[in-house]
């Protein structure tokens, strides 16, 4: 892995022979999609994100160089500066997806069309040989999906998505994702299950260490867990794996579960089961009531580090320097939002598969 790199604009880089494949990886966050590219073998040369709070876990973590750009304004002629000349390109990326998923929370006041219309953009100005986008399926029933395709189909690409079960390529999540391939060059096809049973929390995340509620682990400071207060941690002990709130007392039960309302989010304050998939991780994942991140056994919200490997990051995966801690609604935003790996390098496995045959 590569060390810190100090942010740049543009990156430039001389292709090794013509056929050299090179990616350059747009809304890349914290770089699960990037990370999954890499492991599959293939070149990613540069991310793009507007938060610049993504640069550390990005460039600390990969060997990509990390781009802080605004990309609803920055030009197409910026983004194809970061190919080489003769390189075969790749466009890859995760438009934001907040408005779209049924786990969002507020209204966002920007047009939740412009990411994805904005990467059909590139892709009509650049005209990449493969193009990939990951996304939430609620996608896809948006006018903005409908104007990708077009765009893609008018400039001559061969399209190939579904919504995808994330379980089925070694992710311990009920997670489903929409996949996109597209290729100038050929039907493609997108990747392929390759795990014939589900990944589950106890392989993901059984060997960690045990911490309390409020407490940080010495040697990996992410595998941290957020605090309880009284009430919650009452709640948390009368929980069972799988369970809901109606296993409480009465008196343990909060004013929102005893109306018609409260009645419909039984998953609200549960706790994990060891021997299946994690409930999709969500932004808010280390919140206790937030939905059923309860530890299995211990008494607390799942931990950072627990959430960032039921993403499959790798354990040693930096998201933050040890000694300046970020905020846990920071480091679990950018956990959430990020591609699965595992998901990500079977994405990888099929862009490598495709090009190895038509290049």
């Amino acid at each position: 892995m590569t060390a810190e790199k100090e942010p740049h604009l543009s990156v430039a880089r001389t292709a090794t022979s013509p056929s050299a494949v090179q990616v350059v990886d747009l809304f890349c966050g914290v770089g699960g999609l990037t990370r999954g590219l890499e492991d599959s073998g293939i070149n990613v040369v540069a991310g793009l994100d507007s938060d610049a709070d993504c640069e550390y876990a990005y460039s600390v973590n990969n060997d990509a160089r990390f781009v802080h750009a605004n990309l609803l304004e920055t030009s197409s002629d910026e983004i194809e500066s970061m190919w080489s000349a003769g390189a075969v390109r790749v466009l890859v990326g995760c438009a934001p997806c907040q408005p779209y998923s049924k786990y969002s929370r507020g209204t966002s006041k920007e047009d939740p069309s412009a990411p994805v219309l904005r990467f059909a953009k590139y892709v009509d100005d650049l005209r990449p040989a493969v193009v990939s986008m990951e996304n939430v399926p609620a996608v896809s029933r948006h006018p903005a999906f409908n104007g990708f395709l077009e765009t893609l189909a008018s400039a001559g690409y061969h399209i190939s998505w579904e919504t995808l079960p994330a379980s089925g390529f070694g992710v311990p999540q009920t997670r489903k994702r929409l996949v996109l391939m597209a290729s100038r060059l050929a039907p493609i096809a997108l990747p392929a299950s390759n795990v014939a049973k589900a990944k589950t929390v106890r392989q993901a995340i059984g060997r960690l260490v045990p911490i309390s509620a409020g407490e940080a682990n010495k040697v990996d400071p992410t595998h941290r867990a957020s605090a309880l207060s009284a009430v919650n941690l009452e709640r948390i002990r009368n929980s069972r794996p799988g369970g809901t709130w109606r296993d409480w007392p009465d008196d343990l039960r909060a004013a929102c579960h005893k109306g018609e309302s409260g009645a419909t989010f039984p998953a609200v304050y549960g706790r994990m089961e060891w021997d299946v998939p994690a409930p999709t991780v969500t932004t808010q994942f280390f919140g206790y009531g937030n939905g059923r991140f309860g530890h299995p056994v211990q008494d607390r919200a799942i931990s950072l580090r627990e959430g960032a490997l039921l993403q499959t990051f790798p354990q040693d995966y930096k998201f933050e320097k040890a000694e300046t801690l970020r905020s846990f609604a920071l480091v679990g935003r950018h956990i959430g939002n990020a591609v699965p790996v595992a998901l990500a390098k079977q994405i990888g496995n099929a862009i490598n598969s495709h090009l190895e045959k038509y290049i």
